[in-house]
């Protein structure tokens, strides 16, 4: 499959989301879905890869990054629960693994899943247990 522009990636991700039930589209109120071509170093160090990992090119399709308060401000004046967090579906990894258009719309599909459960407060483990059981 032909590379994509990362605004015609954008709308894949967008089509991916809304084929979701409704139930889990509700889900998603509060949380904003980016598109990035690929990690960089640095939140691959974030999210504990070894410079060994880097270098084999181990990498990410998708990262949830929670709200972060400014510093100075508290639960009290905010209510955490309201904040948008966000999802980053990442491109380059998910064509260069997923070259066939279904594989990758599924794969697209997996990964918005799987970081969702991660807005929910739910650990890789708890997410293996899942996929493991299914």
């Amino acid at each position: 499959m032909k590379r994509m522009s990362l605004r015609r990636f954008g709308q894949v991700v967008r089509r991916v989301i809304e084929s979701l039930p409704e139930r889990v589209r509700r889900d998603l109120e509060n949380v904003v879905v980016d598109v990035e071509d690929e990690p960089d170093e640095e939140t691959l160090r974030r999210q504990g890869f070894t410079d060994e990992e880097i270098a084999e090119g181990e990498t990410l399709y998708g990262l949830f990054v929670p709200m972060e308060l400014p510093g100075g401000w508290s639960g009290d004046a905010v209510d955490i629960h309201d904040l948008p967090h966000r999802i980053i579906i990442y491109k380059r990894p998910l064509e260069e693994d997923f070259p066939g258009r279904r594989e990758l719309m599924r794969e697209i599909r997996t990964t918005v899943l799987h970081e969702l459960h991660h807005h929910f407060g739910y650990s890789e483990e708890d997410i293996e247990r899942w996929t493991d059981l299914a």
